[in-house]
């Protein structure tokens, strides 16, 4: 009797593609979040050390919010295993969508994403409350779309 429970995806889901599409959408949003982040005058390094945290505990947070490779690079293995993991589960729902539905749907998970990040995990992460502001919202909203053109370009 064979026990092992296997998922597949729907017919039609590109699970590489919707992979892929995380990791584009995962650095876009990385590289948008930290430009706005300084233009509004803040240390670029902030987020990433607010994402490394997550895993290397509340001690690596602001101030001082300045480089380090450490703490970088355990930033982006969090948030590209959450982006890959997003875009697989948006593959999933997303493979029938045509392009504009599909820049919908993300826009929708981007904002969905902000809610849950910057409110429901700050009971677990509380340094994610004092993110809640307009360039944290616009970048996941940002995430989301590109999540979902990329997406779709890459299953054409």
């Amino acid at each position: 009797m064979n026990t092992h429970i296997q998922a597949e995806a729907p017919r039609g889901a590109d699970l590489k593609a919707g992979a892929l599409a995380g990791v584009i959408a995962g650095a876009t949003f990385m590289m948008m979040e930290m430009g706005l982040v300084a233009m509004a005058g803040q240390s670029p390094w902030g987020p990433p050390r607010m994402i490394a945290a997550i895993v290397m505990g509340p001690g690596v947070l602001p101030p001082p919010a300045t480089f380090d490779l450490t703490i970088l690079m355990a930033a982006m293995g969090v948030h590209f295993m959450l982006s890959i993991v997003i875009g697989v589960v948006f593959a999933m729902v997303a493979h029938r969508f045509g392009l504009l539905k599909a820049l919908l749907a993300g826009a929708a998970v981007g904002l969905g994403l902000y809610v849950v990040n910057f409110y429901g995990f700050t009971a677990f992460f509380p340094w994610f409350a004092m993110a809640r502001n307009a360039i944290s919202i616009v970048s996941h909203i940002a995430f989301g779309m590109v999540l979902g053109l990329s997406y779709r370009v890459l299953t054409k």
